[in-house]
């Protein structure tokens, strides 16, 4: 596997730290080791997050294309749109956004906090549109990018969270190499990855990055989407396409997609009970602060495959903590009183 043939540039502070979470741990019953990766914390560009990571690989790309302007889409509270919007201020460049209503919140403040106030604050020109949720490449995006060129601007498109860029792979690719390393330090491996999928190229990442030393089948996905099909078969495509970039030498198996489709209800973005007492559980024993749309599902997903005995007794299970913590604030109400 090669994934050192391509460029990067660092946005991150390098590797992010792998902590254990003992009161965690005894609040499940002891019998699984829970350990969490950081990507939360990777970065001092706006709060930092998984998008960081996929977009070191994208800016070697973007500079030698001239572009002038990034363009993205994501929902109205996108962790991936307030991090192009970051690299497009790091970089000195315009950025262009379609933030849809994908979610059916109805917060008063849903739309002017959090994500979305961090985006616009740092000069991305951010537009709500009415559309609603789909993962994959969207109308009001190709609209974004023709009237960027329309006004004489140079537009670099990236998809929603940078999942379908030919790219958008190699940076979880890397988490798995960076895991690979500290497991060494740590003198143990973990059993299990439990990560949240929606657009894909996280878990896609990592299958591949894991498919190396043939544990790709124990990144365990928890969807996000409420559209499991459909991200199943995008992580698919993702994984092929990154296999042959980095040069595994070998297919990945279907079997080697492991994405759980039971947490995500009742819709992208919008918490269950269980999410919300997944996210209160994680904050009040960890001080972990995990949120609505992507972690507090992967978290309230871990929990209860823990207390089904998913995970055989002994195990040590990694959660990746993909970041997305602003997006709280767009349920203030939901949480006012914790």
């Amino acid at each position: 596997m090669n994934l050192a043939k391509f460029e990067r540039y660092p946005l991150t502070f390098g590797p992010t730290p792998i902590e254990h979470l003992p009161r965690m741990t005894e609040a499940l019953g002891g019998k699984v080791q829970i350990y969490a990766k950081r990507d939360d914390c990777n970065s001092g560009l706006a709060m930092g997050g998984n998008k960081l990571r996929k977009m070191e690989y994208l800016v070697p790309d973007i500079i030698a294309s001239n572009a002038d302007t990034l363009v993205s889409i994501g929902g109205v509270q996108s962790n991936h749109t307030r991090m192009v919007a970051a690299v497009a201020a790091k970089l000195g460049l315009k950025c262009r956004l379609v933030q849809e209503s994908w979610v059916p919140h109805e917060d008063a403040v849903y739309d002017r906090v959090g994500n979305i106030l961090l985006t616009r604050l740092m000069g991305a020109d951010s537009r709500v549109v009415e559309d609603g949720f789909d993962i994959g490449i969207r109308q009001s995006w190709e609209d974004a990018i023709r009237e960027v060129e329309e006004e004489g601007g140079k537009p670099y498109p990236i998809p929603a969270g940078a999942s379908v860029h030919k790219l958008g792979g190699l940076g979880y690719v890397g988490f798995a190499e960076e895991v690979r390393a500290q497991e060494a330090e740590l003198g143990f491996k973990f059993d299990y990855v439990v990560v949240c999928v929606v657009t894909g190229s996280t878990q896609a990442g990592m299958i591949v990055g894991f498919a190396a030393d043939d544990r790709a089948d124990k990144v365990i996905g928890i969807d996000g989407s409420g559209t499991p099909e459909q991200t199943w078969a995008q992580v698919r495509d993702i994984v092929t396409n990154t296999a042959e970039l980095v040069e595994l030498g070998r297919e990945v198996r279907d079997d080697e997609i492991v994405i759980n489709p039971d947490y995500a209800y009742p819709a992208y973005g919008v918490p269950s009970k269980e999410t919300s007492d997944a996210i209160r559980f994680a904050a009040q024993t960890e001080a972990m602060i995990t949120d609505p749309v992507y972690e507090g599902k992967s978290m309230q997903g871990m929990m209860d495959l823990v207390k089904k005995g998913f995970f055989p007794d002994g195990s040590k299970v990694l959660y990746a903590h993909l970041g997305g913590a602003p997006a709280l604030n767009g349920y203030s109400y939901t949480y006012r009183n914790g």
